[in-house]
């Protein structure tokens, strides 16, 4: 299970997550919601320990990830896939080679096995026959799924997702929210998706928690949010520019971006 408890996280005078919490329960996919541009990453890469909270805590599977050493950590870390926004390909090295950069750097397979890792991997995301090619010579939508590649080729148990479908057209974005669903019922993956796409939110979550001003403002199921009467969340799942009038703390009927 992953838990991050009262996360704090300043850049300068800047501050990002402010009382940050939030529960990600194993065997499901949380989806982080809210405004574009505003730090929904940064909560994610405190998970991996990309980044240390200034104060808090943050746990995956009982283990406080501040506090490991960088054994424990790189341990930690090949049970953790991370799919990076742009894919984050190297354009020197096959589709092969950057699918199996983790496997190598694991040093637990002989190459054979690496190489029959990756196929699989590449299979999963129906991309078979591309090993030997480089990332230029695939779509942005292949790439992407490349990058899902690399990361079930560790087999891991959790897989975090930031904002996957950013440029993409409509049908290249359905066919990665399928492939995201795909890996939570076929090999009982738990995510984590950054993502501001509603529509994508609802295909591939089966729980969604709205970030606002620093901290978690809403969690809840898929059903629960269609409901809630919370203002600032039905703004933002509407598209709305304003909230309703009806339930906003102290009378205010806007609901401008999240300013940090």
């Amino acid at each position: 299970m992953i838990q991050l408890k009262d996360v704090h996280k300043s850049f300068g005078s800047k501050r990002v997550l402010d009382g940050f919490t939030l529960d990600v329960p194993e065997g499901e996919t949380t989806v982080i919601i809210g405004y574009s541009g505003t730090g929904k990453s940064v909560a994610i890469k405190h998970i991996v320990g990309l980044l240390e909270p200034d104060s808090g805590e943050v746990w995956v599977d009982g283990l406080n990830v501040p506090e490991l050493s960088r054994r424990e950590l790189y341990a930690l870390r090949a049970r953790i896939g991370y799919v990076f926004q742009f894919a984050a390909l190297f354009d020197s090295f096959t589709i092969g080679e950057n699918v199996a950069m983790g496997l190598r750097k694991q040093g637990e397979l002989d190459e054979r096995e690496i190489v029959e890792r990756v196929d699989e991997a590449l299979d999963l995301v129906d991309l078979p026959g591309v090993r030997e090619r480089y990332p230029a010579e695939l779509s942005g939508g292949m790439r992407k799924r490349v990058g899902i590649a690399r990361a079930i080729a560790l087999r891991p148990k959790y897989i975090l997702y930031d904002e996957p479908t950013t440029g993409l057209d409509p049908v290249t974005s359905a066919v990665i929210d399928q492939l995201m669903v795909r890996m939570r019922k076929k090999l009982n993956v738990t995510g984590v998706v950054i993502t501001h796409d509603m529509r994508s939110a609802f295909t591939v979550g089966t729980r969604i928690a709205m970030r606002y001003q620093g901290r978690v403002r809403w969690q809840g199921t898929i059903d629960e949010i269609h409901t809630t009467r919370d203002p600032l969340v039905r703004q933002f799942v509407e598209g709305k520019p304003t909230a309703d009038d009806e339930d906003v703390p102290g009378g205010s009927t806007n609901a401008l971006p999240d300013p940090r």
